[in-house]
């Protein structure tokens, strides 16, 4: 499928991007990497790539965020309460961490594009959220801008590298699993904070 796509050049790099975001597979760390390290022949093509790339995740990002924003708190609180123990989600977590991302809107949106799963899914909670569109968009274009151009450098570094490819893949999956336990501790501990003021509580 790869290379059917890369036959369309940029527009083919942006639309695997965008399907990255739709659906995961392959993780993107791989898909960069292998883009940079086939498809770009040289730095302009380089960065032609990233932002081609930043726009096809974006575009991803935005179609999440629309679906959110049609499921609405609502239907989302019920989901939560109706499924949520099937994938470990309590439903006062749930609430705790919808406090921590509204009062971390652009900062949790910026750094969940630098973490995998969170880069996906967490646009889905901003559209339920109705959280205000231009921050997140915002921090959406930088994060994914900073992602994809570190993996594409790093697979345009690795072309003519004697380095085994298999041994950097792994190196890259342990990176960015520690990266994702990072962020989720930090979470944890804005919704800690989240619990000290439950919603309506007022402070004189």
């Amino acid at each position: 499928m790869i290379p059917s796509f890369l036959g369309f050049g940029l527009l083919g790099a942006a639309c695997l991007a965008f399907t990255e975001k739709i659906s995961p597979v392959p993780p993107s760390h791989v898909l960069l990497l292998f883009l940079g390290m086939t498809a770009a022949s040289d730095v302009p093509m380089l960065v032609a790539l990233m932002f081609a790339t930043t726009l096809g995740s974006t575009l991803g990002s935005m179609i999440w965020y629309t679906g959110g924003n049609w499921l609405g708190p609502d239907r989302a609180d019920a989901a939560v309460r109706r499924f949520g123990k099937f994938i470990f989600l309590k439903h006062a977590t749930y609430l705790k961490l919808t406090q921590a991302y509204r009062r971390n809107n652009f900062r949790a949106s910026l750094i969940a594009q630098l973490v995998p799963v969170a880069r996906t899914y967490l646009a889905l909670e901003a559209g339920v959220l109705r959280l205000s569109f231009v921050p997140f968009a915002l921090a959406t274009v930088t994060g994914a801008f900073v992602w994809n151009a570190a993996f594409l450098i790093g697979g345009y570094l690795m072309r003519d590298s004697n380095h085994d490819p298999v041994t950097i893949g792994f190196r890259i999956i342990a990176i960015v699993v520690v990266a994702e336990i990072v962020f989720l501790l930090a979470l944890r501990h804005s919704t800690r904070g989240a619990s000290d003021h439950p919603p309506g509580e007022t402070h004189s």
